[in-house]
């Protein structure tokens, strides 16, 4: 079979990674250099532990799994199992994490409840105070400003596989076979259009105007090496307001008894952070939904994020090194892991994974895989 992949962030690039692994010949386009969008601009988490229960937390795991594999043979993706933590603060937010705890699925998550000083154990660079640490040992991260490209180099390895960058593809014509901007035209038995949060264009054109997708804006940073090791990826307990896993009457008590932060609120923030391979903080993030997107930073989310990150390590934060926004595409159903739609003959669409992009890709490149038969 040949197959034509559209798109080399990382939804791309897991499916032709699933389709060269099916034994099948594989023609992946990119119209920039390489990828330059939210597939690089992000945490590199593989974050299991805020998933919501059933298909999504499903289909974290399974990525999980692949993603694993995936690292064992490609070292140059930086898989590390190194779990998170979430510290807590006060009656409220520990009620949260205990509810957390007692979920039917916390086993497959990996969830423990642990004190100041098990916390420590696990991760000595958080010295600030908190009352308790919720632990989800499944949680896992790679490098993502090179993952795309670590991915890419295996690809090569095998006769199978081509990627054609600067190219951006404009139309859909006959079966299965599309022409990009240099008048060349790609034949295959299937294509998937994985473009992430470019939803205009030949995708309109394609999917119509309804498409059931929606473009979310985000600003983060990253620091000088830390000088230590931040052991496991970070979360504050803002994060418990945006992962559907900690939905219940103890969120709704904390809702109500202990707002967020006004800037935190204004800009729907959570923190989450990793240490990168050379020693760096990633942190983040604020969420924008509201169209037209701002063109500019804003400082006063990187000082509210300095604030959280400074109280729980107990010193100082690193030099920061670099701040960007990124835009990524999501459901408009949220409960939704991804759009998969064809929308021509022989043409798929899929998109919209929204902030599981990173997690889930293997799996949703896996079940575009089975569906299509490869």
């Amino acid at each position: 079979m040949r197959v034509t992949i559209v798109g080399a962030g990382v939804v791309g690039t897991m499916h032709a990674w699933h389709a060269v692994e099916r034994g099948h010949q594989v023609v992946q386009i990119e119209r920039e250099a390489e990828a330059r969008g939210a597939s690089l601009r992000n945490f590199g988490q593989i974050w299991v532990s805020g998933r919501a229960g059933g298909e999504e937390l499903d289909t974290a795991l399974r990525a999980r799994e692949l993603w694993e594999g995936i690292g064992a043979r490609v070292p140059a993706l930086g898989f590390r199992a190194n779990g998170s933590l979430t510290p807590v603060r006060g009656d409220l937010e520990l009620a949260v994490a205990e509810a957390a705890v007692a979920r039917p699925d916390a086993a497959s998550r990996g969830y423990k409840l642990l004190t100041p000083s098990e916390a420590r154990a696990i991760n000595p660079a958080l010295r600030g105070e908190f009352t308790a640490a919720l632990y989800c040992e499944r949680d896992a991260a790679v490098e993502p400003r090179t993952a795309q490209r670590a991915l890419r180099a295996e690809l090569l390895k095998s006769p199978n596989y081509t990627f054609l960058p600067g190219r951006e593809v404009r139309e859909v014509v006959g079966t299965a076979s599309v022409r990009d901007d240099h008048g060349d035209v790609h034949h295959a038995d299937a294509v998937v259009l994985c473009t992430g949060a470019w939803l205009g264009g030949l995708v309109r054109e394609l999917a119509g105007p309804d498409l059931p997708v929606r473009r979310v804006r985000l600003q983060m940073m990253q620091t000088d090496p830390l000088g230590e090791p931040l052991t496991t990826s970070v979360a504050d307990a803002d994060s418990f307001r945006y992962y559907p896993a900690y939905a219940s009457a103890e969120l709704d008590a904390l809702n109500a008894g202990q707002p967020q932060a006004q800037t935190a609120a204004d800009h729907k923030m959570q923190l989450l952070m990793v240490q990168r391979a050379d020693g760096g903080l990633t942190i983040g993030d604020t969420h924008e939904y509201e169209h037209p997107f701002a063109f500019d930073t804003l400082e006063d989310p990187y000082e509210h994020l300095t604030e959280v990150v400074e109280s729980l390590l107990g010193r100082p934060l690193p030099k920061i090194r670099r701040r960007w926004a990124g835009v990524y595409a999501q459901c408009s159903d949220k409960s939704r892991v991804v759009h998969r739609q064809q929308v021509g003959d022989g043409v798929w669409l899929v998109t919209g994974p929204g902030g599981r992009g990173m997690t889930c890709s293997p799996a949703i490149a896996e079940t575009t895989a089975n569906e299509l038969g490869w």
